[in-house]
């Protein structure tokens, strides 16, 4: 595929360092590699919405009173596009739903990733989706959402090749899909995205984000408007400071 690497948005927001999160890279028995992290607590957002967010990753968001695509936001150094594919136009996002997807992990040519994966499970208690080649798993990757005090938990893998049927071969796949410097790549990539998803609050609708956050009590409706929450150390308005999503429908 020929997919150029545009150039950078903007970043509006302090990504988070790879320290914020235990990580780390383990051969597991049967040759597999698996790349994990435990990521900090990401505060004010809860497991609905990160199911919520990982079914309406298509579309724009509104910064700054300025229009963006919705994933590219979401890591805007490495992100290229995100699309759903083999679904119906009225058909939410669920297992079977297959996603498109594109970016360069650390802006780096030799790390670029661009392929179709299968969503094997999407809810409230974790995201799991896969790439499928001839019938084989050439790569997992695994979330498992926990709610916290503060927000919510999210501890993700990825396991290279994805499948334990390959026996032996598994050991010589496994560094040729990733080796270990696009495999650090992932982990830091990894951890960056997910922490901006700190950053991310609605604007006045009632779907997405917006709808989440009703469900789970973490915002009023005012007057007919989704009023966000104030800052706690602050008192400022989280809108000032957050992406407003447009959600696509």
């Amino acid at each position: 595929m020929s997919t150029y690497l545009p150039e950078p948005l903007p970043l509006f927001w302090q990504l988070k360092p790879v320290s914020s999160a235990p990580a780390g890279v383990e051969v597991l028995n049967d040759g597999r590699r698996k790349y994990w992290i435990k990521h900090d607590v990401l505060k004010n957002v809860t497991p609905r919405m990160l199911a919520w967010w990982f079914g309406h990753m298509e579309g724009d968001v509104e910064i700054q009173g300025q229009q963006f695509p919705r994933y590219r936001v979401w890591h805007p150094l490495d992100h290229v596009y995100a699309r759903y594919v083999r679904r119906m136009p009225d058909e939410p996002v669920r297992p079977g739903t297959q996603i498109a997807l594109c970016e360069y992990l650390g802006r780096n040519p030799a790390y670029k990733i661009e392929t179709v994966s299968t969503i094997e499970k999407l809810d409230q208690t974790g995201f799991i989706h896969a790439v499928i080649r001839g019938g084989v798993q050439m790569a997992r990757m695994e979330h498992v959402f926990t709610k916290a005090a503060d927000g919510v938990r999210d501890e993700n893998s990825l396991i290279v090749p994805g499948t334990a049927r390959l026996g032996l071969f598994a050991r010589l796949l496994g560094p040729f899909l990733f080796p270990d410097g696009k495999g650090q790549a992932w982990l830091k990539h990894n951890i960056e995205e997910m922490g901006n998803l700190e950053n991310f609050e609605t604007g006045a609708n009632s779907n997405g984000f917006v709808e989440a956050r009703l469900l789970d009590g973490l915002i009023t409706h005012e007057n007919g408007y989704h009023k966000p929450a104030l800052l706690p150390d602050t008192g400022s308005d989280l809108r000032t400071k957050r992406a407003k999503f447009l959600p696509p429908f």
